[in-house]
């Protein structure tokens, strides 16, 4: 579907028009108001630096700058785009773009919201998380199967009881390319909070452990809820940074630079073989309509 197609599968005479014929209940959603969906287009732009349309059409979202330079480093032709508050890359060989966008639900809220301007095909979050669980270790991969809304971005865009889930076959491609390599992962729920400094207070942490999450991120559940309301189909691959619910487990100067020499070149590497291999080996990835 291109930029501004309507919502039954047809597609309007100009690539960069307005949608049309779309579902009006919920004004609030960006492919439902013609006004927002133009400035979007423009906020995507800015942002990145890179206009709509010369996005590829499966997408990867991180929160950090080494991750683009491996990305370019493995393209071979990355296109490298600066806007006023992040940066991409965009690589026509392997069908993929990639955005940093920083850290937080805000402005994951608004990331996802306006690429679906740019008609992503499949979008794939590869973020750190603190693993909760006590068989996880530093350097493991979390597949999660949902999120738990506890932050202040999502609610904008769905009602609190709709759960947030990862899009289902994003997920399942993702995790047979792991496996394709020989690794292992784990899947179960992820907390997400906007509460960054959360590892000294005990009533937080108290209800951690009653939850029963597998790990904490920043945007996970952000990513997956406005995705859902904005219909851009979004999967993540998370990779355990600390372990912050263990003695000593908190993430420190040193131990994060000890992740990103040791990980995180193997993060982005699935991450950028599962967009780049999607479109031909996935399966159709909206299994329903919109």
């Amino acid at each position: 579907m291109k930029p501004g197609a309507t919502g039954d599968g047809s597609e309007p005479d100009d690539v960069g028009a307005t949608p049309v014929d779309r579902d009006q209940a919920n004004p609030n959603a960006i492919y439902a108001n013609a006004e927002k969906w133009r400035i979007g287009r423009e906020f995507l732009s800015r942002y990145t630096g890179t206009e709509p349309e010369r996005f590829e059409k499966q997408i990867i979202l991180t929160n950090f700058a080494h991750y683009v330079g491996r990305f370019e480093a493995i393209a071979g032709d990355a296109r490298r785009t600066h806007g006023t508050a992040m940066t991409a890359a965009h690589s026509e060989r392997l069908g993929v773009s990639i955005i940093d966008f920083s850290i937080g639900s805000p402005v994951a809220a608004l990331i996802i919201e306006v690429l679906a301007t740019a008609d992503p095909k499949a979008t794939l979050f590869l973020g750190i998380c603190g693993g909760l669980h006590r068989s996880l270790a530093v350097g493991d991969f979390v597949l999660p199967t949902a999120a738990i809304r506890d932050e202040g971005s999502s609610k904008h865009f769905m009602p609190s009881q709709v759960p947030a889930l990862p899009t289902f076959k994003i997920q399942k491609f993702v995790s047979q390319i792991v496996l394709e390599r020989g690794l292992d992962y784990r899947t179960g729920v992820v907390h997400t909070t906007d509460y960054r400094f959360w590892e000294f207070n005990e009533r937080f942490k108290a209800q951690l452990y009653e939850e029963r999450a597998l790990a904490i991120d920043m945007e996970s559940a952000t990513l997956f809820s406005v995705g859902f309301a904005s219909k851009v189909p979004i999967g993540a691959l998370l990779l355990v940074s600390d372990l912050p619910l263990r003695e000593g487990g908190i993430k420190t100067r040193e131990s994060a630079r000890a992740v990103f020499s040791r990980y995180t070149d193997r993060h982005i590497e699935i991450g950028v073989e599962a967009m780049s291999q999607i479109a031909e080996r996935g399966e159709h990835i909206r299994h329903y309509r919109w």
